[in-house]
């Protein structure tokens, strides 16, 4: 699966910045999510397993993915939601609307559950629940999802100087520093919060050619502001190209940005990894028309 790269043209810079369309692989096995799951799919056939379990939020790209790859390859899918309260509020949500029309069983859980997502004894009952299952872990993040975003990378991607990726759970990140050339610098832009990523991504690679900037997460998850609600619908007219508000929205702002603040030195090339999600701006759009405030373009 190869992407395309799209120019960015920014005046008064001699920075070359290119973006690759990971969004256009699949309406909605998109990105990264598409990267992710492939080896899982494989894995999960080799152990001849027929249920997929995972977890995710009201929004959650990855929750979405999984239902719809379990459609296309005749998986049944069962996704542990948290937020107990939404049992009532499917219908008012187009991501879980979506992702039941594909098929998928829900398990709504409170806040304190969902917390115990990574301990045995909470995997046993809801082995003892719903019987055998493929286990993917909130967000798709583990060895095999590495693996598959270590295919974002080709051959003409070695020509850029920079890397550069929003950052979730670190499987993405991970697979692009496991390919990308030991002279190139990997950037990461968190979506959230803290400084625990890094150990994450560390459990993953043995490289050292990358770095976390955290300063452009706007406030943390799901968080946005009217700035950069306004940056990318700019974005969207002038390159016709969406970002989604939660990722790449805000990893492409910082990179322009640090443009504009020299941060790159003079000739360098960066590639911006665009990885999908862009069906959360509509549950974004809902919940700014509440509050009357200017929308997300599409």
């Amino acid at each position: 699966m190869k992407s395309l790269n799209q120019k960015i043209v920014l005046e008064d810079s001699n920075i070359t910045l290119y973006i690759k369309r990971e969004d256009q692989i699949h309406p909605y096995i998109s990105g990264n999510k598409y990267r992710k799951l492939k080896y899982n799919l494989h894995q999960a056939k080799a152990e001849n397993k027929d249920t997929l379990l995972t977890f995710g939020g009201a929004f959650s790209n990855h929750i979405l993915a999984v239902a719809a790859v379990g459609k296309d390859q005749k998986f049944k899918t069962i996704g542990i939601i948290r937020g107990e309260e939404l049992v009532f509020k499917v219908n008012e949500n187009p991501t879980l609307q979506k992702t039941q029309e594909f098929g998928m069983q829900f398990e709504f859980v409170d806040r304190v559950t969902y917390s115990t997502k990574r301990e045995d004894s909470y995997l046993e009952k809801l082995k003892q629940k719903f019987g055998d299952f493929y286990l993917i872990p909130e967000g798709g993040t583990n060895e095999l999802a590495v693996k598959g975003c270590e295919e974002i990378l080709n051959e003409d991607d070695f020509e850029f100087d920079y890397i550069c990726c929003a950052v979730g759970t670190g499987g993405t990140i991970s697979g692009i520093i496991n390919c990308s050339k030991s002279s190139q610098q990997v950037l990461g832009f968190p979506a959230l919060k803290g400084d625990f990523l890094c150990e994450d991504i560390r459990k993953f690679v043995q490289r050292d050619n990358w770095k976390l900037i955290s300063d452009y997460h706007f406030e943390g998850y799901g968080k946005v502001t009217s700035e950069l609600i306004s940056f990318i619908n700019d974005f969207k007219m002038k390159y016709d190209i969406p970002l989604d508000p939660i990722y790449t929205g805000k990893m492409v702002f910082g990179v322009i940005d640090l443009v504009q603040k020299n941060y790159f030195p003079s000739g360098s090339k960066v590639l911006l990894i665009h990885t999908g999600g862009l069906q959360g701006i509509q549950g974004m759009n809902l919940r700014l028309k509440n509050k009357n405030k200017t929308l997300i373009s599409i």
